[in-house]
């Protein structure tokens, strides 16, 4: 069977709604990071986007280097070979595979796709942001439900506060919090939801961890969409390439948004070397967890909350409005993540590396003690193409 792939002239065909689409902007993680965009210093770290260092490995940076004579060539062969390699490493058929430049797209096409005034989108709080972005263009009621207390989607309680829902988002590892949905609770979800509605289990950073995968979901036939990137681990996040998996109609259904669907060529050609490392995820994953577990023993050696987490990011307590302590430590040239409405004393910092979280450490000290006044840095809000600021 070949790989998803959708013809120009399809797209050409699509309905109207389709066409709007293409107009419609399509959130993504690095959009949300700059939404109270600030100039940033001459030598900043960055640790606020949840990128990965490391970038590409070295055999992804290699075929980056061999396709620039190709550039000007369609990738859409690559892009069926890169799906077909994909589905064979997890066992699924290629046509329950669709390559997107990252997982935005899907997320967003998603949420289009199955929700509307009458039927609801449902996530967790604090989640990711972007789907409520989508939901806006579709009208539909947005559901938000409080994570557990161990910071887990509250499953049964988002299945009770939503008999209408079209799409359940359920993040694992959870952005911002990066803690984890157990597969019971999403397996519960999948076989108690309401008629005709879709799980969307967006997967970025489940590579950070060795939990079982929702993709047998998939496997089974169930009304689960998964997501994944190359964004995190594989430190792609400029390069774009993603997965949505899942039945051949509910990726059909996707195509409405999705249309022609051309690929970055060297976003292909770098998600195929990579996929053929077989140690490039554990190795990163060790690199990661050691950089993680050594600033939380620092943080805890100081007394400084934050959430144990299980990817490369994690919420940290500021013990007060946390938009000033960002604002200072912006002033040390450290930028740290943003603010989720449910928890505005945290802010969420990405795991760097060693050498990053070090000047972390000693910037957060400096904030903390008040050796910096928290209003020594004004920033400056530069606004979003539109002369708007996205909404957090």
């Amino acid at each position: 069977m070949r790989a998803l792939r959708f013809s120009r002239r399809s797209f050409l065909q699509g309905s109207s709604l389709a066409s709007a689409a293409l107009a419609l902007r399509i959130v993504t993680e690095p959009m949300l990071a700059q939404a109270a965009a600030k100039v940033l210093p001459p030598g900043t770290i960055k640790i606020d986007a949840n990128e990965n260092p490391l970038g590409p490995c070295d055999s992804a940076r290699a075929a980056l280097s061999a396709i620039i004579p190709q550039g000007g060539r369609y990738a859409l062969p690559l892009t069926d070979e890169l799906a077909r390699l994909f589905a064979e490493q997890q066992g699924l058929p290629p046509d329950h595979v669709a390559v997107f430049p990252g997982s935005s797209e899907p997320l967003h096409y998603s949420v289009l796709t199955f929700t509307n005034r009458a039927r609801s989108y449902v996530t967790g709080d604090p989640g990711y942001e972007a789907g409520l972005d989508a939901a806006k263009v579709s009208g539909a009621r947005v559901v938000k439900v409080p994570l557990t207390k161990t910071y887990a989607h509250d499953i049964p309680a988002m299945l009770a506060a939503a008999p209408d829902a079209g799409l359940f988002y359920i993040c694992t590892p959870n952005n911002p919090t990066g803690t984890l949905t157990p597969l019971t609770d999403i397996e519960y979800a999948a076989e108690h939801k309401p008629k005709d509605s879709v799980l969307l289990v967006d997967e970025a950073y489940i590579h950070f961890t060795e939990t079982p995968t929702a993709i047998d979901l998939v496997k089974a036939g169930r009304d689960v969409i998964v997501l994944r990137t190359f964004s995190k681990i594989y430190g792609m996040a400029g390069l774009r390439c993603g997965f949505a998996i899942a039945r051949p109609d509910l990726l059909a259904r996707l195509n409405h948004f999705h249309g022609w669907g051309a690929m970055p060529v060297t976003g292909v050609v770098a998600a195929m070397a990579s996929l053929r490392e077989t140690q490039l995820v554990p190795e990163r994953r060790r690199i990661n967890a050691a950089n993680r577990e050594a600033t939380f023993q620092w943080l805890s050696s100081h007394g400084y909350r934050y959430i144990p987490s299980e990817t490369n990011f994690f919420m940290l307590d500021t013990g007060r409005p946390a938009k000033p302590v960002i604002d200072a430590m912006l002033g040390q040239r450290v930028a740290i993540g943003r603010i989720w409405p449910a928890m505005p004393t945290y802010s969420r910092i990405t795991v760097g590396t060693s050498d990053e979280m070090a000047a972390f450490q000693a910037a957060f000290k400096k904030v903390m003690d008040g050796s910096v006044s928290t209003a020594a840095f004004v920033s400056r809000e530069r606004p979003s193409r539109d002369g708007c600021r996205i909404p957090s």
